[in-house]
């Protein structure tokens, strides 16, 4: 959510520009794969002060691929697909120079791409044709997939709420020593899932914003506004309203991911926004900048696109087997240069304080997860 800052440009940019992601898993955009003969549609749409007009503003019903740029605009860095309040598809921090793309499978309806910044920051898209409810993906293998993904969805969302709650208790009664071991291991079944909880408007900020995300330091709620009292603060005075609506936003989040479906591209496209959360926060040491627990948030992170790449291996294997036998390499070289960072080991498992790792070491991190994002970036046009 929050802005590239100088010092991780580069990294950023390797990574933004290599995956194609979809920050927002809903079901809207119907979830049918495509035949083989299917032609996906190409939309423009350049980022600029002005805004984020599409061209073209209207497209038939079916597989959609959206090319973002940014040629110098430093107001406006992202747009958005919406549909009826919710976020379907996004490409964040594109800063002047770069550029990105998503694809889905749309139906027939009215949408808007939304550009916060712009001087017109909404703009009119249409779907013509493709009315009705959604069909089923005609691979049944991706079938499984998607039930595969909201099934694992639920699964993190479910120990997410107890998590969280032993986190949030420990906050109430002002134990300061167990609230912070109880910080990281709960945010790891947030992190797993992210780019479905961004989808729900303002669900993500209440829970996860940084205080760069936010305009009003006053309103800052959410994880991180606790890490920094724990932290920074050493005091939970007045932290207990914070923790009841955590909780809350919490469950929030599990009563909206019950009825979610999926398509296939959405599984591909989140898995890399996934990896962008790592190469653009993670690595950088921005997202848990009070705790230093980066590290399992990252572990996370690479859990839960790896976990998409699993649901999607069998329908890429039977069509593209070189670049499923490449993914699964670069996914355990990933898994092998964290697994050095890793302390202790059954319920005392975890990972060393991020703030001990070395720049250089930070680097080899941030070349795998790019190794990683490269090919992974061809997957949603595999399976849209």
């Amino acid at each position: 959510m929050a802005s590239i800052r100088a010092d991780r440009l580069v990294a950023a940019a390797a990574l933004l520009c290599a995956a194609s992601l979809l920050a927002g898993c809903g079901g809207s955009g119907g979830s049918g794969a495509a035949a083989p003969s299917e032609p996906t549609t190409d939309v423009k749409i350049a980022l600029s002060d002005a805004g984020c007009e599409p061209t073209p503003a209207s497209v038939p019903a079916g597989p959609v691929k959206f090319a973002i740029t940014n040629s110098g605009s430093a107001k406006v860095t992202e747009a958005e697909l919406q549909r009826d309040g919710k976020i379907l598809g996004e490409k964040e921090s594109l800063t002047p120079g770069l550029s990105g793309n998503f694809s889905l499978r749309l139906d027939g309806g009215a949408y808007s791409i939304y550009c916060p910044g712009g001087a017109k920051d909404t703009w009119t898209f249409t779907v013509t044709g493709g009315g009705g409810a959604p069909s089923a993906p005609a691979d049944t293998s991706l079938a499984v997939a998607t039930q595969g993904y909201h099934d694992y969805i639920v699964s993190e969302v479910d120990q997410l709420v107890p998590t969280t709650k032993t986190f949030t208790d420990a906050v109430r009664a002002g134990d300061a020593a167990k609230a912070k071991a109880a910080f990281a291991p709960a945010r790891m079944h947030y992190e797993a899932v992210e780019p479905v909880a961004e989808s729900f408007g303002d669900l993500d900020p209440d829970i996860d914003a940084r205080i760069d995300d936010v305009t009003d330091p006053t309103r800052w709620t959410g994880f991180h506004r606790i890490e920094k009292a724990l932290w920074v603060d050493n005091s939970l005075a007045g932290m207990a309203p914070l923790a009841d609506k955590l909780d809350a936003d919490v469950n929030t989040l599990k009563t909206k991911v019950a009825t979610e479906t999926y398509q296939p591209a959405q599984l591909a496209n989140g898995a890399g926004d996934l990896l962008t959360e790592v190469s653009t926060s993670k690595v950088t040491g921005e997202e848990d900048r009070y705790s230093h627990t980066d590290l399992w948030d990252f572990q996370a992170n690479i859990d839960g696109a790896r976990k998409c790449f699993e649901l999607l291996r069998p329908a890429l294997a039977a069509k593209n087997p070189d670049l499923a036998q490449q993914l699964e390499a670069r996914f355990t070289d990933v898994a092998s240069g964290l697994a050095q960072y890793k302390k202790g080991s059954g319920n005392n498992a975890g990972y060393v304080d991020y703030s001990t790792v070395p720049q250089d070491q930070r680097r080899k991190l941030a070349d795998a997860v790019n190794a990683l994002a490269e090919p992974l970036s061809k997957v949603a046009g595999q399976v849209v």
